[in-house]
């Protein structure tokens, strides 16, 4: 839509100008008063030996108004463009109309995209890190599969080490062999904490952890036995975590499975001369931009990369995927460069396509969470908590409705204002969360761009009629029909390059700035009103208002309710 115009601005500057412009040589003004596009003259001042404001004085002198352009307007080194605004108005609301929920939407692409994430330990719940990860991981399985991408959702299960022999010792000495009375994952990360208050007291242990792990390696019946049945109870309560925040995996794939897989695959490399050994037997990786990189222990024993570079391969023998995505903190950045550049040199087919979206810390207003204290912000909890601080918003709006709905409207707003608190920042800024800001029906929150839907909704309803795109749409003329346009043009952009880009906060952005002229918009102009014709426009514009929000949000992994 946009490129309608952007070419016709393009075609009057080449012939004004008597050489091509590039319709990326664009730019849109930071307020739409200044026009919908601008033409900086910075970069032909030496070319024509003259100040970039005379440049500009001259194309505006030059370049008359047309079907396309209505207005050229010279700020500056700027040549402003004004375009047809019914005519823009009928093409950005007629395809909204037509195509609904696939407004934006790319065609079907025979390529497909494997995202890694969240990546659990067997030895605790998820935590507030996790959660990152997860809408994370969310977010990118939406907005690949929106542009027409295949998507493929794993998971690295780290469920072997001595992290988890951790938790299994502290249940074996105090567990009495009894079954959990919480959920299982909560459980287990008892253990985990107990262990560490022990040990402080016990330096003995860290022998026993080590002989716990051998006996595991050496397929020890008792060990193995333990080791399932809290892997299990690890299991069941991170499924239920996953459901809540909405993670669908196509598979999971376990360390306990693969974790020798990859010895196999460096010594066979060793020989062909792709890795080396050092003086301790230790066997490396290096080149001019990686510093030597321990792949495999002298002992024979494999390590986090050993592991992953088996797990490439495996996946690609799976899948076949055409692009790999791990969604990781960024602490192993180093790690991934050293992994990619391996899976190169191993000419493993989708080396060329790897990205790390790293991410950064997520602290509490009191500081760093430490797993083995016990002072973590479980995902679980944090859910609980949101969800009962929902409760209390809904029931003060609210006074009279049934406990089911309340129930339902505090889950959905609860996720929205996590989900969407975590969106919000750059992946790799660190930030405190804030639970009683993320909740806030105003300002930058999941839940005021939930209630601006909802007023949409409102509005259609109050309205009685079937929406239609037979308008005219000349009515939608004011700069505040035109700020809402320009956002709902650029909607299918957005998506794009926040997938392009590895950035869900460009959604994020995109919808506060939407929910924000919507609403300036809702309280500047009445829309149920006499005027027939004017009624029927507007509500065609909330009607789309309302269809790129549902769309915006859902590519978040949030609910677009309908009532708040």
């Amino acid at each position: 839509m946009a490129d309608i115009f952007q070419k016709e601005i393009a075609k009057a500057l080449s012939k004004a100008l008597d050489r091509d412009i590039e319709e990326s040589m664009l730019e849109l003004p930071p307020d739409p008063v200044m026009g919908d596009y601008a033409f900086p003259c910075f970069t032909l001042a030496r070319e024509f030996r003259k100040s970039p404001g005379e440049i500009a004085i001259d194309l505006g002198n030059k370049i008359k108004p047309s079907k396309h352009i209505t207005r050229v307007s010279v700020l500056g080194p700027y040549v402003n463009f004004f375009v047809n605004k019914k005519m823009l108005a009928e093409l950005v609301l007629s395809v909204i109309y037509k195509k609904g929920k696939k407004y934006g939407k790319g065609s079907k692409k025979d390529y497909s995209v494997m995202i890694e994430s969240p990546g659990p330990n067997t030895n605790k719940p998820l935590h507030l890190g996790h959660v990152r990860n997860m809408v994370l991981g969310n977010s990118l399985v939406n907005l690949f599969g929106f542009l027409g991408y295949k998507t493929i959702r794993v998971d690295i299960v780290n469920d072997r080490g001595v992290h988890i022999c951790k938790s299994m010792l502290a249940y074996q000495k105090y567990g009495g062999a009894k079954e959990p009375d919480k959920k299982p994952d909560h459980y287990v990360g008892d253990w985990y904490v107990r262990y560490a208050k022990e040990a402080k007291a016990h330096p003995e242990f860290e022998e026993k952890i080590q002989e716990m792990l051998r006996k595991w390696e050496d397929g020890d019946r008792e060990i193995r036995e333990l080791w399932k049945k809290m892997n299990e109870w690890a299991f069941e309560g991170m499924q239920q975590t996953y459901k809540r925040y909405g993670v669908e995996m196509e598979k999971p794939y376990y360390e306990s499975n693969h974790y020798t897989k990859g010895k196999d695959i460096v010594l066979d490399s060793l020989k062909k001369g792709h890795f080396h050994k050092d003086e301790k037997g230790n066997i490396y990786y290096a080149d001019k931009e990686i510093d030597k990189k321990i792949v495999l222990r002298a002992d024979g024993t494999s390590i986090y990369i050993t592991q992953d570079i088996a797990l490439g391969k495996l996946r690609y023998d799976d899948y076949r995927m055409d692009k790999m995505v791990y969604v990781v903190a960024s602490e192993q950045i180093h790690h991934f460069k050293v992994l990619f550049n391996i899976f190169d040199m191993l000419k493993y087919p989708f080396a060329k396509d790897c990205y790390h979206l790293a991410y950064g810390m997520v602290y509490l207003p009191e500081g760093k969470m430490k797993s083995r204290e016990g002072n973590v912000v479980d995902a679980d909890n944090l859910a609980d908590e949101m969800h009962e601080a929902a409760k209390k918003e809904i029931q003060e709006r609210h006074k009279s409705i049934s406990k089911k709905e309340l129930e339902r409207r505090a889950e959905s707003i609860g996720m929205a204002a996590v989900k969407f608190f975590i969106l919000k920042y750059d992946p790799m800024k660190d930030f405190v969360f804030n639970p009683k800001e993320s909740l806030s029906f105003e300002g930058e929150t999941g839940p005021y761009v939930q209630y601006t839907h909802a007023r949409a909704c409102s509005i259609l309803k109050k309205h009685k009629k079937k929406v239609s795109d037979e308008v005219e749409f000349s009515l939608l003329n004011s700069d505040e029909d035109k700020a809402i346009l320009r956002l709902l043009e650029d909607f299918p952009k957005t998506a794009e390059a926040a997938a392009n880009e590895y950035k869900p906060s460009l959604i994020t952005r995109h919808l506060l700035d939407l929910s924000q002229a919507f609403n300036e918009y809702y309280h500047k102009h009445k829309i149920v009103q006499k005027d027939k014709n004017l009624e029927k426009a507007r509500i065609l514009l909330v009607d789309c208002v309302r269809q790129v929000i549902e769309t915006g949000l859902r590519l978040l992994g949030i609910e677009a309710p309908e009532e708040m």
